[in-house]
């Protein structure tokens, strides 16, 4: 059959990608050796992305890229990260037969499937694990740090970077990123595309290298001070490890209990990086180059932070009112009865931790970064459907943060507000604007489509998780599998009852597992790339 699509150039550009993923992975050798923990894990991966990167790239070496290589190859590389990924982990469980002994054999990751699912959920910045035992007696060092940087690499685009680094990707750039993030997406800063890759990529730097600064500076603050410890147990590997999983609204962190496990202080640090992992990176440009009115005046920006507002104020009239759980779940809890009671008497009727959680749990999911600062299976319904609500929002177009994203919501209320006012006044032209500039309707019927598509997709993804839950003789809620759909689609990470942010996704069979590997795929990429490309009308000639 005669191809419309020169597969070729996109595999080349694909290796291109791949073999230079081998320069990230030195980071955590570097701290094996220093732990003196086994090498075995990256050492393997290095080699095997040099060598399949090589080969890739070598099916075309002057590759032309047109919009439809674009899709392939993005669709691909991000299949292909997950895929090198999970390597690290896969050889942690068994070694290499015959030369190196497993180093920790009793890993969760030891099923392929579970290690592809951890390692896709860490470049698509989902956050959702299936490790068994977030610990430093089950995992190296190496490998949790592996974990984190995964995120960060995949928070701001894997192809971005690539643009922003690679001469030979920035040819086709524009085309690559707008492929990448398909939909009302990243703004041309500078002249040249190559140039605003690296833009972002240096405000998205320097944001995370300022956390990490403050985080551990709290951890410092206090005994140089004479004062008593702000934050104990932020050490220098704790603070490096949340900033690198804090700008991509990743979630992943070294502690079983995530946030929960540090200070108030720690907690309120945090907060602001998550807020601003979901703003449009391209307004940080404008307050950079001394327009921070753009900021101010944009619609989305003052949006986000409405919704924001008003989700933490009514989060917070809850806790302080005593909102949680009259018992204890039976036989899906991550919380016992002594826990229920310690956080009942800590939030009810205290407002700075009401406030406190409220705010982290609100901008957590709504920016999908999937952090915790509390167990929020043990409040009540009414507090939990607003973090399900939370959870369909995203953050804005432009940033790190997943989910539908507020532009698109913004969009369809001005279109309904529009409606209604058109019929009313049925001889009426009435457009909608954002910020001031009328949008063209073929882009508002198609974030009409994008909205359906993906709340179509959360509840058939939920029918078929809930249907495989039976055929394993597995039992789930109803609310466990829909929240399961919703937030690995959405690239949240926790969700609710097992999943919860102190659960995890091990309970799920290897059919459930892949398909939300899938979910998690075509969720960072905004489904349309990857389903493009299922197509056969994107094949033919």
């Amino acid at each position: 059959m005669n191809l419309r699509v020169e597969y070729r150039a996109s595999l080349s550009l694909v290796g291109t990608v791949v073999r230079y993923l081998s320069v990230p992975l030195l980071a955590p050798l570097v701290v094996s050796l220093y732990y003196g923990e086994s090498v075995a894990p990256f050492v393997v991966t290095i080699l095997v992305a040099l060598v399949a990167g090589t080969a890739l790239n070598r099916l075309d070496p002057d590759p032309d890229m047109g919009a439809r290589e674009g899709f392939l190859m993005v669709a691909v590389t991000w299949l292909a990260v997950g895929l090198v990924g999970a390597i690290p982990y896969l050889v942690e469980a068994h070694g290499v037969p015959g030369i190196v002994a497993a180093p920790h054999p009793q890993s969760t990751l030891a099923n392929p499937v579970n290690a592809l699912f951890e390692a896709m959920s860490g470049f698509t910045t989902t956050g959702a694990t299936v490790l068994g035992d977030i610990s430093f007696q089950t995992h190296s060092r190496g490998i949790m740090l592996w974990r984190q940087l995964s995120q960060w690499l995949g928070g701001m685009g894997i192809v971005v970077l690539a643009v922003a680094i690679l001469p030979e990707l920035s040819v086709g750039g524009a085309q690559l990123m707008d492929a990448e993030a398909p939909g009302p997406g990243i703004e041309k800063l500078t002249p040249r595309i190559a140039e605003t890759a690296r833009v972002l990529w240096g405000v998205y730097a320097g944001l995370t290298a300022l956390e990490i600064v403050l985080l551990y500076g709290l951890h410092v603050a206090g005994p140089l001070l004479g004062m008593p410890e702000l934050a104990p147990n932020m050490t220098l590997y704790n603070a490096v490890a949340h900033g690198l999983t804090t700008m991509p609204t990743g979630g992943f962190s070294p502690e079983a209990r995530s946030i929960e496990a540090f200070s108030a202080a720690v907690q309120w640090v945090i907060v602001p990086f998550m807020v601003a992992a979901g703003v449009n990176f391209a307004l940080f440009w404008g307050v950079i180059t001394g327009q921070p009115g753009k900021m101010l005046r944009d619609v989305e920006f003052r949006a986000y932070f409405g919704v924001l507002g008003v989700l933490t104020a009514i989060l917070t009239a809850l806790l302080f009112g005593g909102t949680f759980v009259s018992a204890v779940p039976e036989g899906q809890s991550t919380f016992d009865a002594a826990y229920l009671a310690m956080v009942s008497g800590e939030l009810t009727g205290s407002l700075e931790p009401s406030l406190r959680h409220a705010v982290f749990q609100t901008v957590a999911l709504v920016t999908t970064t999937g952090y915790a600062s509390i167990d929020f299976n043990t409040w009540a319904p009414a507090a939990q459907f607003v973090l399900l609500f939370a959870m369909f929002i995203g953050g804005s177009a432009g940033s790190t943060g997943g989910g539908i994203k507020v532009i698109r919501w913004v969009v369809i209320i001005k279109s309904l507000r529009r409606e209604l006012f058109t019929t009313a006044h049925p001889d009426a032209v009435r457009p909608v604007r954002l910020n001031g500039r009328a949008l063209d309707e073929r882009g508002v019927r198609g974030i009409f489509a994008f909205t359906l598509l993906y709340i179509v997709l959360v509840f058939v993804s939920a029918v078929l998780l809930f249907l495989d839950s039976l055929r394993v003789e597995t039992t789930f809620t109803v609310l466990e599998v829909f929240s399961a759909a919703a937030t690995t689609l959405g690239n949240v990470g926790p969700g609710f009852g097992i999943i919860g942010p102190m659960g995890g996704y091990l309970a799920f069979s290897d059919v459930s597992t892949l398909f939300m590997v899938f979910l998690m795929w075509i969720g960072r990429l905004e489904i349309i790339p990857v389903l493009v490309c299922l197509t056969p009308e994107y094949w033919r000639r």
